[in-house]
């Protein structure tokens, strides 16, 4: 059988776009907002801030670290770790629980996803146009209410998800996520700015920022450390995996901080543009995972030009949820297609003559 190589990034920047993608997701957008709105507001931001630094930047890298030695699916990356080092072989359960934690987590999140997709069409036919918070709110739990609505959804945006993967990463994800993350970012500045002529942006920003103590509890920072894994796709397998396909050349930790930066702004930007909308319309910060599915439209709903945004946003907004669906999904993958090939992996191909990374493995020539 002909031995495989493993494949490589094409590029510094295409890891760290991958990566970002993977944790610029629903976890920024719709998760960090309600978790945020039902924990207290800046006690629960300032730990999430500090487990994000302390915690989630250095088992990032020992992810990195451990899929790029491996050069393996993160079962057997750890699985050969243990050998040569001396450890028992029941480490591979590390890398077993997090290929299916990552699996487990793709059942619901395409769920989220399947929301995304269904009010991108709410914003093309103006579903939102002119709604009151009751109305819009109406629309959400009618939604949940049906669950052919919700099945159909989801179906749509697995298929979406299993096209992608099947395209590969260059002509699929690594083609979009050039243009389409940092418009993700412009659009959270446009709305950004819209929250500044709510005249609640202040209100906002103390409720962001300005924290009440007497709000920390233990299950504050239990949920500040879980966003801070979940949005940095951390203990799934992801980056383990994504590690795998790094050559020697990169720096594990400088990429690191820009991976971070990247999913902190973003998350902080969504909030600055969520909750001024949430004050100045009488809404509670606690609605729950339904917050970004409520106050948005209502605000869409009712600006100038409410119904390009809300496409728009909502098209990225799908696109986020796309691409960490995608990663979610590559560590059960990697590990079927070896299983399958009956793979044998080989070191990294050296720089000069890197295989394009149209496929998690590709045929050595």
């Amino acid at each position: 059988m002909a031995k495989l190589a493993h494949a490589q990034w094409s590029s510094r920047m295409t890891f760290v776009l991958a990566a970002a993608g993977s944790a610029v997701g629903l976890g920024n957008i719709w998760r960090f907002s309600y978790m945020v709105g039902e924990n207290g507001g800046a006690a629960f931001v300032l730990v999430y801030l500090a487990c994000v630094a302390l915690v989630g930047l250095p088992i990032l890298v020992a992810e990195w670290l451990i899929g790029r030695r491996g050069q393996k699916n993160p079962i057997d990356t750890m699985a050969e770790q243990a050998r040569q080092n001396g450890k028992p072989a029941a480490w591979l359960g590390i890398g077993v629980s997090g290929v299916l934690a990552a699996f487990l987590i793709l059942s619901f999140y395409s769920v989220i996803g399947g929301w995304s997709l269904n009010y991108t069409l709410g914003s093309v036919i103006g579903t939102f146009s002119g709604g009151d918070a009751d109305s819009i709110g109406g629309m959400f739990s009618a939604m949940l209410a049906s669950p052919g609505e919700l099945l159909g959804w989801h179906t749509a945006f697995m298929v979406l998800v299993i096209a992608i993967v099947a395209r590969g990463v260059t002509k699929g994800l690594e083609s979009a996520v050039r243009s389409m993350m940092p418009a993700l970012v412009i659009l959270m500045l446009v709305l950004v700015g819209y929250g500044m002529t709510t005249g609640h942006f202040g209100e906002a920003v103390a409720f962001m920022f300005r924290p009440d103590w007497s709000a920390l509890s233990g299950g504050v920072v239990l949920a500040a450390m879980g966003q801070a894994f979940f949005t940095l796709s951390l203990g799934m397998g992801i980056m383990m995996a994504y590690g795998s396909y790094l050559g020697q050349d990169v720096n594990l930790i400088s990429t690191a901080r820009t991976v971070i930066i990247l999913d902190t702004v973003i998350a902080l930007l969504a909030g600055l543009a969520i909750f001024p909308i949430v004050f100045a319309n009488g809404l509670s910060p606690g609605e729950g995972p339904g917050l970004i599915f409520v106050t948005l439209p209502l605000a869409f709903g009712n600006m100038a030009g409410g119904t390009v945004l809300g496409l728009i946003f909502f098209l990225l907004l799908t696109f986020a949820a796309l691409t960490s669906a995608i990663s979610l999904l590559e560590p059960t993958v990697e590990v079927t297609i070896q299983v399958a090939s009956g793979e044998t992996r080989q070191p990294a191909v050296p720089s000069g003559i890197v295989p394009s990374f149209d496929s998690p493995t590709q045929q050595a020539t």
